[in-house]
Parts: C-alpha cells; structure tokens; sequence
C-alpha cells in the first residue's frame, strides 16, 4: 500500500508542467543542485496544500476573488520566470552557480510557481482530498501520515530524477544547445503564463 502511494506521488509529480520545465531550465545553466532546490520549494509548497487540505481550509480556494488573484499572480510568475530565462540564457556564470543569493531564488521559483498555480491546488483537493476522504474512513491518523508521506516521497524522487537529467544534459550538450534548452524552456514558460492570464481575464471579466 505503501509502495502504492510512492507510485501516486511520482505519477502526479511527471506531466510536464512549469515546475519541469524551470527545473529544466536551472539545470542546464546551474547544474544539479539549482534544479533540485526548485523542486524542494515546490514540495514545501505542495506540504502546505496537504495541511491545509488535512485541516480543513482548502474550501476557502473556491471563492472567486481568491481563484483570481491565484491565476493572476501565477501568470505573472511564470511569465517573469520565462522572460529571465531567456533573456539571461546567453551564459552560465560560475559565481552565481555557488552564490547563496541564486540557491535561494532557485527555492523561491518553485516555491511561488506551486504555490501560485491554480491547477496545483485544484489537483490537490481533487486528488489528495478524495484520497483523504477514503483512508480517513479506514485508518487512523498515523496511517494517514505515512500514506501522505509516500505521496511526498514520490513527488521528491522524481524531482531528483529531474534534477539529474537536467543536470547531465548540462555536461552532455554543447553551449548552443544548452541555449536553446534554455530558451525553450522559457518559451514554455511563457505559455503557461499567458494560459494563466487568460484565465485569470476570463474570472475577471467573463
């Protein structure tokens, strides 16, 4: 069962989404450790959902001035993200590889990008709300823990997969392909920002 949900986290963790692609992007230019650091503070994010959802207050996301400024925020994280990363994809700076300063925003890229994405906390209370729901009916609450944590944990290896295999495209590719990776992920992230904005247009105004 266990086993099960590790599998759960790392299913929910592999659509291609703004946090792959930033993790992508960081690893290229900065190498393993930035592109985890996105990932972690995309888990810190999703921890937040999952104790929110456990207490209850996920109910509060409904509304709709709290849905528009979500996909409002969320578009222009995402189109800030892909604008940097394409406008500073011309070379990788060693110094800012091993500041602390770029560790941190490598974190708060995907702290915000996860905790700002509308359809990260849709698939939150749709999915692990209904997992809640049936294995609070049949467990008691240390079971509950351990099944949360096998979803966490899944999310985490594959954040680490992705992480590695960002990481070695880095050795692997020459300069002007790491560019243009680098480019294609801001351009994706780009996309999802105007999705975003054009969601938030239509809460707004529609």
């Amino acid at each position: 069962m266990f086993f099960s949900y590790i599998l759960l986290g790392i299913s929910l963790s592999a659509p291609l989404g703004p946090i792959n692609a930033a993790q992508l992007d960081k690893g290229v230019r900065y190498g393993f450790l930035h592109a985890w650091l996105v990932g972690i503070g995309a888990m810190a994010a999703d921890a937040l959902f999952m104790l929110l959802i456990y207490l209850g207050l996920a109910q509060y996301v409904d509304f709709p001035l709290v849905k528009s400024f979500l996909w409002s925020f969320g578009a222009f994280v995402l189109l800030y993200t892909g604008v940097e990363s394409i406008h500073s994809s011309g070379g990788w700076n060693e110094e800012e590889h091993i500041s602390g300063s770029s560790k941190r925003k490598s974190f708060r890229t995907g702290f915000l990008m996860a905790l700002t994405n509308p359809l990260n906390i849709l698939f939150w209370m749709g999915i692990y709300g209904s997992i809640l729901a049936e294995v609070s009916s049949r467990y008691d609450d240390a079971e509950i823990l351990l099944y949360s944590g096998g979803i966490f944990l899944g999310i985490m290896l594959w954040d680490i997969l992705m992480a590695l295999a960002a990481s070695g495209a880095r050795r692997l590719l020459t300069g002007r392909l790491l560019r243009g990776v680098s480019i294609t992920s801001g351009i994706m992230l780009m996309g999802f920002g105007v999705y975003f904005g054009f969601q938030a247009y239509r809460m707004i105004f529609g």
